[in-house]
């Protein structure tokens, strides 16, 4: 049975998890893909690229458009607002790609809620706190006060485990590299009720 539309793959975990290396390494073996880009109110760091890493925005333009219901979803995280575009990934899925979102865990409720049939979540986590918090530090990307709110942020999430699929534990970078290429292949197959449905109709030709 083959799909008629794209999957979606969802990855949350604290910032510091190695979502991002953990994408880059298996991105070669898991088919035409499109990676949605977040919308973001805050400021563009140093290295990063608008369009590339995110589209950058001001408050006014994002609130304009939550009014507009221009999101999949959005969230108010760490002091600045993140979203998702919707039309970007109605065409992706429209061409038979895997969309793949790398979102909080309020996001991955709503896009579970709204598109939960053709979505496979994956929560990516560091072994322990203490471990994020050193990764955290070690970056040094964010101030002391910032890198306190991100590991007050993943004490709550990591309470949102039970909501995901999958739980990897990158503790050894290849296994969990390798672990999340066959969830990412897996997600590609799986197939949404309304195609189940249609199939159960079709083989019950006598």
């Amino acid at each position: 049975m083959n799909h008629k539309t794209g999957a979606i793959l969802v990855l949350s975990g604290p910032s510091g998890a190695g979502k991002s290396s953990l994408l880059n390494e298996i991105i070669d073996d898991i088919g035409e893909c499109y990676f949605s880009i977040s919308t973001t109110t805050r400021p563009i760091r140093e290295g990063e690229i608008d369009g590339i890493h995110y589209h950058f925005v001001d408050e006014e333009e994002f609130t304009k458009d939550i009014e507009e219901e221009l999101f999949l979803e959005y969230a108010f995280v760490h002091g600045n607002y993140y979203g998702t575009s919707i039309k970007p990934v109605k065409e992706a899925l429209k061409k038979g790609k895997l969309v793949i979102f790398d979102i909080d865990v309020q996001g991955n409720a709503t896009i579970i809620n709204r598109l939960g049939d053709i979505t496979t979540s994956v929560f990516i986590s560091p072994p322990t706190l203490s471990e994020l918090k050193k990764r955290l530090e070690a970056r040094s990307t964010d101030s002391q006060d910032v890198i306190e709110r991100r590991i007050d942020m993943a004490k709550r999430e990591i309470q949102r485990i039970s909501e995901y699929d999958f739980l990897i534990v990158n503790d050894n970078f290849k296994e969990a590299a390798d672990t999340l290429r066959v969830i990412a292949n897996a997600a590609r197959v799986k197939i949404p009720g309304n195609e189940i449905n249609d199939f159960v109709r079709e083989w019950e030709d006598i």
